[in-house]
């Protein structure tokens, strides 16, 4: 697994920052907020498997194999004091997550958009398993792009708020060329669906083992809170939590630690530094 670090090593009595990134992202957009911090913190940012410049899995993708990545990794990065977590969106479902599960290797957690996902229904379980029965037959082919920055203009479209300046970021770190082209990092395998339906149930009754404190950050012009609908609530949320913090990021979507670095940033410092 792919390590980024910044800052002075990790101390017993000032523990790592691990950085987890999201799906289809890199530790390495983390820069945004690295170069937000006032204070030089301890920080390492993983790449998870299959994505960035991880191995790749060769028996595909499960999502409890995250869990048990972080639990090696905290035993090598900190493994003498409970560790600080900052995700954002599946690296803080796993953060959340890991937090119920080992909460004593835990010291606090800052999850941005790490909400989980919606409700699902069993009825949907049969669609599910035969798609992807189906789809494990050829592994998908991702896009070549003829350069990095058709790569970052394509980037800018899809993601609106990112200036020009954080789409070329974006494009390198998510990108490799070879033969004079260039494609996205990471493993294809990514794309098929997975056959075990999310149960939200069980998310939650992870979370509510949770003893660390806890801030989950929000974009006020996020596309995926409300999809959770009720569940999305932060009344909701924080009855599951109740230790949490909540607070909105005005002027961002979901990808928050880039659009919005210099609004997000003091408040996981400010909250770092409380605990």
């Amino acid at each position: 697994m792919h390590l980024t670090r910044w800052g002075p090593e990790p101390t017993a009595s000032d523990a790592a920052v691990v950085l987890l990134h999201g799906y289809q992202d890199t530790g390495d957009t983390f820069q945004f907020m690295v170069d937000a911090f006032e204070r030089d913190w301890p920080l390492v940012a993983v790449d998870w498997r299959g994505f960035g410049r991880s191995d790749w899995a060769q028996q595909g993708y499960w999502f409890p194999d995250y869990l048990a990545d972080l639990d090696a990794l905290l035993d090598e990065l900190s493994p003498g004091a409970a560790a600080r977590l900052i995700g954002h969106s599946m690296g803080g479902n796993i953060a959340a997550l890991y937090a119920g599960l080992r909460p004593k290797r835990v010291r606090c957690i800052a999850t941005l958009e790490g909400f989980g996902l919606p409700r699902t229904s069993s009825e949907r379980a049969p669609a599910q398993m035969r798609k992807w029965l189906d789809q494990i037959k050829f592994t998908p082919t991702l896009k070549e792009y003829e350069s990095v920055e058709q790569l970052a203009s394509i980037i800018r479209f899809r993601y609106p708020r990112f200036s020009e300046a954080q789409a070329g970021f974006v494009a390198v770190a998510w990108s490799t060329q070879e033969g004079g082209r260039v494609r996205l990092l990471g493993d294809s395998r990514h794309r098929w669906v997975n056959p075990i339906l999310y149960k939200r149930e069980d998310a939650e009754a992870c979370w509510r083992e949770v003893t660390a404190p806890m801030l989950m950050l929000l974009g006020e012009e996020s596309e995926y809170v409300a999809r959770l609908g009720a569940d999305g609530h932060e009344d909701a949320l924080q009855k599951i939590i109740p230790q949490m913090q909540i607070a909105r990021i005005a002027g961002a979507g979901h990808m928050l630690h880039i659009e919005r670095a210099d609004l997000v940033t003091p408040l996981v410092e400010n909250f770092l530094s409380a605990h």
